[in-house]
């Protein structure tokens, strides 16, 4: 398996770089030029060899990034591990799922970065940087990413509750949610499209096999041959826990825009990405991402910039924490 990770050069029109002297407040690309200048080849050393061992690594990590900036902000406050008295961001009922890979992968680069550069890189950081080098690695584009978060102080379960969408959300809901996180109907889409990868559990998407909006029938929408397959998969209840279906039936582990042309042959797994296809105001943009696998690219790396940049802390307003795990003392 060869790891050629090319740049889409129509990027640069976002690649923000740091002017003069490079201070706490500042948020670049370049903000570890002098201090860590390793940084990013040791995260993606750490995100290769994940890549090889576990494969799931890769969506496990962009759907982790995805999490912790929809929760107050970029600032690595989903890596925190809960305590005897306190119910940490991560233990929150929609981040039951989150793979230990994502995890993993975060804590191994730390590690790495600690190593050379000791108390200077955040672990929010490393986290947008590793969800970058898996895009890129699954065949996806390799875009800039801008640097200088500082890492949250605060880890709530009960902050999580309303800032993810639900599986079962309609265009409406998703529009919505996106708007108060700064992302337009483009970002949405485009974001939708790391669906190209990744697996759910059959929890996801029970009721459009079984009970669609209570009916006690199947989603019309969906593929017979696809319906009668996950049927076989996921029984209505029990034994169903821990079993996975991929997102993209056609290439689940290759970052592409297959995720449109699926949603056109009503092959989409969620309720919420096969919603796009059915919604005027989002339809044109998969048709499109379909036809353009090139400005999908191009869209999704400005939405992930876009993302990344949620609610950031710099300055005084997080710490650089020694164990993505814990707050430092």
């Amino acid at each position: 398996m060869g790891f050629n990770i090319q740049i889409n050069v129509v990027l640069v029109i976002w690649f923000v770089v740091c002017v003069g002297s490079i201070d706490a407040d500042q948020f670049c690309v370049n903000f570890y030029s002098k201090s860590c200048p390793s940084v990013e080849a040791l995260v993606l050393g750490v995100a290769k060899q994940k890549f090889v061992e576990a494969p799931v690594s890769a969506p496990a990590t962009i759907r982790l990034f995805f999490h912790d900036c929809f929760v107050d902000g970029c600032d690595g406050s989903v890596l925190i591990s809960s305590t005897q008295k306190h119910l940490a961001e991560r233990d929150a009922a929609d981040n039951k799922n989150l793979a230990a890979d994502a995890f993993d992968t975060v804590n191994k680069a730390k590690a790495a970065v600690e190593a050379k550069c000791p108390g200077i890189v955040s672990c929010a950081d490393i986290l947008a940087i590793a969800a970058r080098d898996f895009v890129a690695l699954a065949g996806g584009p390799n875009y800039p990413v801008k640097k200088g978060r500082k890492d949250g102080k605060l880890s709530a379960a009960s902050r999580v509750t309303g800032n993810l969408p639900q599986a079962n959300y309609t265009v409406d809901q998703l529009l919505n949610l996106f708007a108060s996180k700064g992302l337009n109907r483009s970002d949405l889409v485009a974001l939708s499209g790391a669906h190209s990868i990744g697996f759910s559990h059959c929890d996801g998407f029970l009721d459009r096999l079984y009970n669609y909006h209570k009916t006690n029938k199947p989603d019309p929408s969906m593929d017979p041959k696809l319906l009668k397959a996950l049927r076989m998969s996921c029984p209505p209840m029990g034994g169903n826990t821990d079993i996975l279906s991929p997102f993209d039936v056609n290439t689940p582990f290759k970052f592409d825009s297959m995720y449109y042309n699926n949603l056109q042959l009503n092959l989409g797994l969620l309720g919420t990405d096969q919603a796009l296809m059915g919604d005027p105001r989002t339809k044109t943009l998969v048709q499109f991402y379909d036809k353009y696998g090139n400005n999908f690219f191009q869209d999704f790396s400005s939405a992930m910039d876009k993302m990344g940049s949620i609610a950031v802390k710099t300055g005084n307003q997080g710490e650089i924490r020694k164990d993505c795990t814990r707050f430092n003392a």
